[in-house]
């Protein structure tokens, strides 16, 4: 399979920091250099569900931004790799979430399961309906963008090695 790094934006920006996801795709095109950018997919993928499948399947490299509800203090920025991934989704922050984990679930019986996933998430404050992220989930998605950059160069550098 060819090689294809996807990054995923999650979330329902009606919902305030459950839109967390989204937002931290959007900061992350800002500043992405060119040089990645020509290298990977961003896909804004909102609360798609099941929609997101042909994206999660051609992906050798999944990178999923998302709000998760850890019960960790609101703001703080967590990072899970593929096998804790599955551990997360087993518990769900909102609707949207239960189509993804279908979608990660019915990827890996169809044997097209991405062989990288990373998931980078925050713990929301405030998922009431409304517009716009809350004062402590605005400031840490800069740490998120900044752990996806480091993300991408990492898998990046694997890929060019592999290549050589």
């Amino acid at each position: 399979m060819a090689k294809k790094i996807i990054v995923l934006g999650l979330g329902n920006i009606l919902n305030r920091d459950e839109g967390a996801g989204v937002y931290a795709l959007k900061e992350l095109e800002k500043i992405l250099p060119e040089k990645i950018k020509a290298e990977v997919e961003l896909v804004d993928g909102g609360v798609l569900g099941m929609d997101l499948l042909p994206y999660v399947e051609r992906a050798s490299h999944l990178l999923i931004l998302d709000a998760v509800d850890s019960g960790a203090q609101p703001g703080q920025v967590m990072d899970y790799t593929k096998d804790e991934i599955e551990l997360f989704y087993g518990g769900r922050l909102s609707w949207h979430q239960l189509g993804f984990q279908e979608v990660l679930a019915v990827a890996k019986a169809r044997g097209k399961y991405p062989e990288n996933v990373n998931l980078i998430g925050v713990q929301p404050a405030d998922i009431k309906t409304g517009i716009g992220l809350s004062r402590k989930v605005n400031n840490s998605v800069q740490k998120m963008v900044k752990r996806a950059v480091e993300v991408l160069e990492s898998w990046l550098g694997e890929i060019k090695k592999k290549k050589i």
